[in-house]
């Protein structure tokens, strides 16, 4: 068995430019940079396998980034087989929109959109620096390989709670009740709901408290950087006006003050019923920030949510320390190094009769809706492009409709990469929390990292994966216009990379 390999390299991904920033229904045109956006590249190479791992601060991976960057990459290493690489987005809601046009985002796109007075920089601009630094850092990665070694361990650090409210009644039958593209359709959940409500039951999900790291060392057995697989997307500065990668920008920031400039590559496991901020502890929360931080000096809008990102930052670097001090007693040169790709083929979820009707007279509806030129360049803007996000989501719902007898499969490709006794499996969606337990459960590695919003070839990555629970209940990430698949695809997605794990543990 021959030592591995490996390699690190990273760029700053921000922009100067008046770009359009995603994560919400409306567009938010950037006034600055709050903190850099990264893309981290780690390359693994042991008995002629290569992994490589390259993770972005950005909301999903659209546009054919991945096939971009394969192609590139394989013209300067042939030798590097281009399916091995695996691309994640940690989810901020502060990143920079990488779909063509103007600057706008998917739903404006091949549609007038008129934005006068208000300076956007080009979205596919933006689209090409970034790819560009993509295929640099996984190149540097490649070219600065050396022997080293990784060791592993898993930590606590509650990150994530369920954002998933569920209530005894039904919500879509109280007065006055919205049921619409961009609100979501909810019956007894609601997503962000209102938790001092008489008819508030409990969270649909629990937290997940547990943290994955992978570190590795250099040939004099030297902290060189680590993976740090959590459970939650990175959306505390969600509506903020500045890009920012989140709260992985202060864990970053925590981990190298004390470790000195390591690489850090951020993966999201399984989050989609999760998020980084608690309900139903609100003014308490606000009490204890104000005792413990008091005035923190930031541009952001919404200071609380700062305060939450530092807290966030203090229980992973605190999780990364306990874990580091007895992991690195075992540091393994010589992990087996396997990388298995795979085609798997998911049913998707099909539009009914009734969704259909109700879609077409919610886009009648919008439809009839008239922009507005009466205030602000920038209030013209938000109302506007509030009203292009729910034609777009209204119109892809009718065009599944109608298309969906003739377009039922969904392809995903499926990683599962061994590194010695833990392995790392990836999937394309914001998924449900559940799946990744089913997963780990029966999983023959010591440790299994689940990476959601892995990047696809040929298609666009993205929405949401549910549960069972999760579609009884409703609610925004359990709707029609926020699920692309099944529950059934969620569960052939757990016993296609279950019996793929096995497989490689058995090689």
């Amino acid at each position: 068995m021959s030592r591995i390999r490996i390699g690190w390299a990273s760029r700053d991904v921000s922009s100067s430019a008046p770009v359009n920033m995603s994560g919400q229904f409306h567009m938010r045109i950037s006034r600055g940079i709050m903190d850099p956006l990264t893309v981290t590249a780690m390359v693994l190479e042991n008995n002629g396998v290569t992994s490589v791992f390259v993770s972005g601060d950005m909301i999903d991976c659209r546009s054919h980034i991945l096939d971009e960057l394969r192609e590139r990459v394989a013209v300067r290493y042939p030798q590097l087989d281009p399916r091995r690489i695996v691309l994640n987005a940690t989810h901020t809601h502060t990143a920079i929109t990488h779909v063509g046009g103007i600057g706008s985002i998917s739903f404006t796109k091949g549609e007038a959109f008129n934005h006068d007075g208000v300076e956007i920089g080009s979205s596919e601009d933006y689209r090409n620096f970034l790819v560009d630094q993509m295929v640099d850092a996984v190149c540097e990665a490649y070219e600065t390989r050396a022997e080293g070694g990784i060791s592993y361990g898993y930590g606590f650090a509650v990150v994530a709670f369920s954002r998933r409210v569920v209530y005894f009644d039904d919500l879509s039958k109280r007065p006055g009740a919205v049921q619409d593209a961009n609100h979501g359709v909810d019956g007894h959940v609601r997503m962000y709901g209102d938790t001092s409500d008489p008819n508030f039951s409990h969270y649909e999900a629990g937290a997940d408290p547990f943290v994955n790291l992978m570190f590795t060392f250099d040939a004099d057995d030297k902290l060189t950087g680590a993976v740090i697989n959590i459970p939650c997307p990175s959306q505390n500065s969600e509506d903020e006006y500045y890009q920012s990668a989140d709260y992985w920008h202060d864990v970053r920031a925590a981990i190298r003050k004390k470790y000195g400039d390591i690489f850090i590559l951020p993966q999201c496991a399984a989050a989609g019923d999760l998020s980084p901020r608690q309900l139903h502890y609100r003014k308490a929360q606000q009490r204890r920030y104000r005792l413990k931080y008091g005035e923190i000096d930031t541009v952001a809008d919404n200071k609380t949510e700062i305060m939450n990102r530092l807290e966030i930052a203090e229980r992973v670097c605190q999780c990364f320390d306990d874990v580091y001090s007895w992991a690195r007693k075992e540091i393994d040169h010589e992990p087996v190094l396997l990388h298995k790709v795979q085609t798997v083929v998911l049913p998707k979820r099909m539009v009914t009769e009734e969704e259909y009707e109700r879609t077409k007279k919610n886009f009648a509806a919008v439809q009839d809706s008239a922009f507005t030129y009466d205030g602000t360049p920038l209030e013209n803007l938000h109302h506007n492009s509030i009203l292009m996000s729910m034609r777009g989501r209204c119109r892809r719902i009718m065009n599944r409709y109608e298309n969906q007898a003739e377009d039922r499969e969904l392809p995903m490709e499926l990683h599962t990469v061994r590194v010695g006794d833990i392995a790392f499996a990836t999937n394309r969606f914001e998924l449900f929390m559940d799946y990744e337990h089913r997963i780990q459960g029966r999983s023959p590695f010591l440790q299994t990292f689940i990476v959601q919003l892995t990047a696809q070839p040929d298609v666009d990555n993205g929405s949401y994966l549910p549960t069972e629970r999760g579609i009884w209940g409703k609610g925004f990430g359990a709707s029609i216009f926020d699920n692309q698949v099944t529950p059934e695809a969620g569960q052939i997605i757990v016993e296609e990379t279950v019996r793929s794990l096995h497989e490689l543990a058995e090689a």
